[in-house]
Parts: structure tokens; C-alpha cells; sequence
């Protein structure tokens, strides 16, 4: 099998025509570690875990019910866990599984860039590192993960297999129009927002994060980017150049690096153009800790963090018409909308509920 992401054949999952836009918020629940220093597998800290309520708090205000994509050190420390069991006990978040190889046992594989995507390991690698991850949710979570997210967007077609075989429903790896083969990564250049259906019998469904063009070539954007966005463009900084002057501009959907105002303009275009209805809004959990990311390094950036996210729910909620959904309602709805049944969601275990 292939290990190029966009190799199997996609059919477009679309909610019902009456349905409002919907947004999701998918938060990459991670340890925190130097992103400026190469990988290492001693960097497994999660004291940002405790920070996370900061951002909560603004989700339960609007109804937003977040998924929180944990990996292996959040999810094999009680630090890291226990502020998520208090959300998930009180259903007021959903939890997903979120793939860092170089913390995630057994590493076998030589720590690095290159095997930071854990589509670049051995297959059977990938497998039993996912397996575990897995399982140690479900062990001190209680509940067995369904949502899916590689770290760095590490997945391919070989992915999406195991995927499948392990249970999971929904994954949300794809980052669109974007090439990471410069960093020995994915190339998702011509992969574009659209949920679509995957795996056995279209069982699953593929969320990518929210990405789209601005600019007088926006509506070429999907032609033009993959040659302006690639190795070589990016060499030249054809990207820069192109937003600079207006032409074009990728813009992903995020409190990391993105304003408010860009945020909201392309929301308001996407919706205008009829191109999207289904909303994902992603961002690092260290990200609620000061001095974890580069986004946030700073308390006074930590409060700007936090007003991006309580004003772009209001907009979307009151300007855009929007309403909060979860990524399984979203799952259940294109799956409603095709005719298909459902599949039993996962709940969390009343008795590791109760013991918590």
C-alpha cells in the first residue's frame, strides 16, 4: 500500500442542505516541549494540563464541547489526564487519540524530524505505537478514543488503514493545501478542506482542518497553490510574496499565528462563497500555559489567546448564523444525511467515572 495521503479514492461527505454552518474545535492535547530544538523523548512535561480550564470555561459560555486529541505523555500522567476526566464526567468534551512517535513507546525508531511523522515509521511500528496510545486512553480515560489526529499531520493511506482496523470513526490529519515534504513530511497540496468518507464501507470520515484562500486568485487558489506552496515556491517565498500583495493568501483556521480579523474574513468568505459548512478550529493545548509555544510567551499573549477564542464563538454563533456541534454530531449528521445508521458511540466507563 502506498504511503501517499491523498492515494485512495474520496467521496465527499456533505451535511443536509437546511443544515447552518457548524463549528468543531479539535486541540492538539500534547506535552510541551522546545519547538525551536530537535525531538527527544524526555520531553514529556504536561503542566500546561492544568491551564486548560482557561479555555473551557469560554467553550461552556457558548456550548462549544471541544475534543481534546491526547497523546501518550497526557494520557500516562494523572497531571495530564485528570483536568480532562473532570470535563468528560461531566460531558462537556469529547476525547480523541493524537500520535507523537517520539514519545510514544516503543521507540525503536531513531528520534528525529524524519520520524516525527509517524507515517515515515515501519508500518507495524506506527501500529503497535497507536495501539498503546490507544489503550492507555481507554485505560485512564475510560473511554476508547474514536477521533484521530497525527502529530505534525504525520498520516497517509497506510494510516487510514490502521485506522479502520482499530475502531476509530473520524480523523482529522489532513492539513490542505500544504506540503511538508521539505521537512520530510506529508504533501497535502492538493487536498482541500472537504470532509470526505474513507475505510471499509465509507466507514469513516476525514475532518481536515479549516484552510482557505483569500486574494484576487482566490478562486484559483486550489490550481495555483500547489506550485506556489511547494518546495521550490517556498524556496523562493512565492507564498510571502502572493499575500503580501493581496494575490493570495492560505489561511488555516486557528488562534496560533492568526488574528482575529483574518480569522473572521475568512470565515465570512467561505460562507459567502458556499464553500464550507463544517468548521474546525485547532490550536496546541501547551498553548494555555505562558511560554510553552511560540504563540503564547507572554501573559498578556496568553489573554490575547483567550479573546481570540471567546470572539470568533460570538461571531460565529451570532454574525455567521453558526451553531457549536461536536464531531460526532457532525459524523452523524453527513452519515444521516447518505442514509446510513450511526455506529455506537464510545461513552466513558461509569465505574472509572465514578472512581475518579
Amino acid at each position: 500500500m502506498t504511503r501517499d495521503p491523498s492515494a485512495q479514492a474520496q467521496r465527499r461527505a456533505r451535511l443536509p442542505a437546511a443544515s447552518p454552518p457548524q463549528l468543531l474545535v479539535f486541540i492538539d492535547t500534547e506535552e510541551e516541549f522546545d519547538w525551536q530544538r530537535s525531538f527527544s523523548s524526555d520531553a514529556r512535561a504536561v503542566t500546561a494540563m492544568k491551564h486548560q480550564w482557561r479555555a473551557q470555561t469560554i467553550f461552556d459560555r457558548y456550548g462549544v464541547k471541544p475534543a481534546y486529541l491526547v497523546d501518550y505523555p497526557v494520557a500516562a500522567q494523572a497531571d495530564g489526564y485528570q483536568p480532562l476526566r473532570e470535563f468528560l464526567a461531566d460531558g462537556r468534551c469529547e476525547i480523541g487519540a493524537h500520535l507523537h512517535p517520539w514519545v510514544t513507546p516503543p521507540v525503536e525508531e531513531e528520534v528525529g524530524e524524519r520520524h516525527s511523522f509517524a507515517c515515515n515509521l515501519p508500518h507495524d511500528l506506527e501500529r503497535r505505537k497507536l495501539v498503546i496510545l490507544k489503550e492507555t486512553i481507554e485505560r485512564n480515560l475510560g473511554v476508547a478514543p474514536t477521533i484521530y489526529r497525527a502529530g505534525r499531520y504525520g498520516a497517509d493511506a497506510e494510516t487510514r488503514a490502521l485506522l479502520d482496523e482499530l475502531g476509530f470513526v473520524i480523523d482529522s490529519s489532513v492539513l490542505p493545501w500544504t506540503d511538508l515534504r521539505r521537512m520530510a513530511g506529508p504533501d497535502f497540496r492538493r487536498c482541500s478542506p472537504d470532509p470526505f468518507w474513507f475505510g471499509t464501507d465509507d466507514r469513516l470520515l476525514e475532518i481536515p482542518l479549516t484552510t482557505g484562500f483569500l486574494g484576487l486568485l482566490h478562486r484559483v487558489g486550489a490550481d495555483v497553490f500547489p506550485w506556489i506552496g511547494g518546495t521550490r515556491g517556498v524556496r523562493l517565498k512565492a507564498t510571502a510574496i502572493c499575500a503580501h500583495a493581496r494575490l493570495l493568501d492560505r489561511i488555516r483556521l486557528s488562534p496560533e499565528g492568526v488574528t482575529i480579523a483574518e480569522a473572521k474574513r475568512l470565515t465570512r468568505a467561505l460562507v459567502g462563497r458556499g464553500e464550507q459548512k463544517v468548521f474546525v478550529v485547532s490550536y496546541h493545548s501547551p498553548s494555555l500555559g505562558v511560554g510553552h509555544t511560540p504563540y503564547v510567551r507572554t501573559r498578556r499573549e496568553l489573554e490575547q489567546f483567550l479573546a481570540w477564542l471567546d470572539e470568533y464563538l460570538e461571531f460565529f454563533i451570532g454574525e455567521i448564523g453558526g451553531q457549536p456541534a461536536s464531531a460526532h454530531d457532525v459524523y452523524c449528521a453527513m452519515g444521516a444525511a447518505q442514509g446510513r445508521m450511526p455506529p455506537p458511540l464510545a461513552r466513558p466507563n461509569e465505574s472509572r467515572r465514578a472512581a475518579g
